[in-house]
């Protein structure tokens, strides 16, 4: 069953002369468990792209669902109260409070409706457990590694056990073995967990991990995929 159904979606901004089309009447769907490698030169849409999937930006025309939601027919509230509990973000940066324990990084997304419950902390000790970091849920930042600090941005996507994972180059700023693996990680827990996921990349390496290929090319997605 199609969760994620993004139909004719265009994107434009005003400029001086004509509106810049930045996407144009694109189109994508995803099911539980499926994911996609979204590749394309600089400038060719894919961040804005990946804006308007995590309601972060709106589209010029056309639509998205998630689960059969119109999440922008929701109220400001309510959107944030959607995205927050249906939308987990992976970023090239992983984003961790410097003054926080990896556990209560894991925890942040949590904290928009109080304290987290002791459920709460329990996933989020499992979560850690999962991207193999048990013996550090107590460290700060500083003191893990470049690759410990994004499987803890992994986690922390997962903690509000959302419907769809949004990873913009989320391995940028690794070398090349932190990369592989946490790319390899991050998929592994998608398809157990039976998320969707779009993941932004420039590394044909870690495209090729995942189950689709996608160009974005004149503003709009083409299949890589060999046809067998």
């Amino acid at each position: 069953m199609t969760q994620l159904d993004v139909a004719g979606v265009s994107k434009e901004y005003p400029t001086p002369s004509e509106p810049l089309r930045i996407l144009r009447d694109l189109s994508l769907s995803l099911s539980a468990g499926e994911n996609v490698a979204v590749v394309g030169p600089s400038g060719s849409g894919k961040s804005t792209l990946l804006h308007i999937l995590g309601t972060l930006d709106t589209a010029t025309s056309g639509s998205v669902t998630l689960d059969g939601i119109d999440p922008f027919s929701l109220s400001d509230q309510e959107l944030a109260d959607y995205r927050n509990q249906n939308i987990g973000f992976i970023f090239q940066e992983h984003y961790l409070l410097p003054q926080l324990s990896v556990l209560e990084n894991v925890l942040v997304p949590t904290l928009a409706k109080g304290n987290p419950t002791a459920e709460q902390i329990e996933l989020a000790k499992e979560l850690i457990e999962r991207v193999g970091l048990a013996d550090r849920q107590n460290h700060r930042p500083a003191e893990i590694s470049g690759g410990e600090r994004q499987r803890v941005a992994v986690a922390r996507s997962l903690i509000m056990d959302p419907l769809l994972l949004l990873a913009d180059e989320p391995t940028g700023s690794l070398d090349r073995n932190n990369a592989s693996s946490v790319a390899e990680l991050l998929i592994e827990l998608q398809t157990t967990d039976q998320k969707m996921l779009v993941v932004v990349t420039h590394s044909s390496s870690i495209s090729d991990l995942l189950q689709r290929q996608l160009l974005l090319d004149d503003g709009q997605l083409k299949s890589m995929n060999k046809v067998e």
